[in-house]
């Protein structure tokens, strides 16, 4: 469970019509990417809420146990492979579910939230959102992969099968391969998802490429009324 206390917002404009709930990856914080906010340059469109969560701290099976901020236990690091832990992954999709209802007490709908995050919390934001049962307005998706197909397959929701997603992957990325990107690619488009995928001279960052490619695909979205999605019944 993350720290609420420590979540950190900011809001672009007074009164927030949409929101974006952007998650850090393994060993980062709440901080990482709230210089993010600026470089979209999203002032002129309509207020946006960023809400920036803290992942708990806990053992890092993979990292020798350290004692780290991440969403769920890594066990291995093989190859492009990652076992990890899917009873941890539940408990961050509970974590998330939960920030989602919290904008929606606070007048912002669920068909007006964005899920996002890097690298773990790019998985994130694949696991929850994929499985989340009210449509979503899109996830973000910045080097990151899906942790358990099974996991996803298990949960998956009729209602996010056909959420647009911004996916960008880095082609000299040594932490999380590109081949582990566009597979990840691949299985969201299997779920009937629309990708937008973009893949950059990069190692495991974020370039200035990216941000202005998300920032038009974010105008585009904020411009464009949901369309009407199918619910899923549980």
């Amino acid at each position: 469970m993350s720290d609420p206390s420590a979540t950190i917002e900011i809001e672009t404009a007074p009164n927030p019509e949409f929101a974006v709930i952007l998650m850090h990856g393994l060993g980062a914080d709440a901080n990482d990417f709230v210089p993010l906010v600026p470089e979209l340059r999203l002032a002129t469109g309509p207020a946006v809420r960023f809400v920036f969560p803290n992942a708990p701290e806990i053992a890092v099976t993979a990292n020798s146990g350290y004692v780290m901020r991440a969403w769920y236990d890594i066990r291995s690091f093989e190859n492009i492979d990652r076992q990890v832990d899917e009873t941890g992954i539940e408990a961050s999709c509970a974590t998330v579910r939960q920030l989602i209802e919290a904008q929606n007490q606070r007048g912002i709908p669920t068909s007006k939230v964005f899920l996002a995050g890097f690298s773990q919390g790019g998985a994130m934001t694949y696991s929850a959102g994929l499985t989340h049962p009210e449509a979503l307005a899109g996830l973000i998706v910045m080097s990151g992969y899906v942790p358990s197909r099974r996991f996803i397959e298990s949960r998956v929701s009729a209602a996010n099968r056909n959420t647009p997603i911004f996916a960008a992957h880095g082609k000299f990325d040594d932490i999380l391969p590109i081949q582990l990107g566009e597979a990840t690619r691949d299985f969201a488009l299997a779920q009937g998802c629309s990708v937008q995928w973009s893949a950059y001279p990069m190692p495991h960052s974020v370039c200035a490429e990216e941000i202005e490619a998300l920032s038009t695909w974010l105008g585009e979205r904020f411009r464009s009324p949901p369309a009407p999605r199918v619910q899923s019944p549980g």
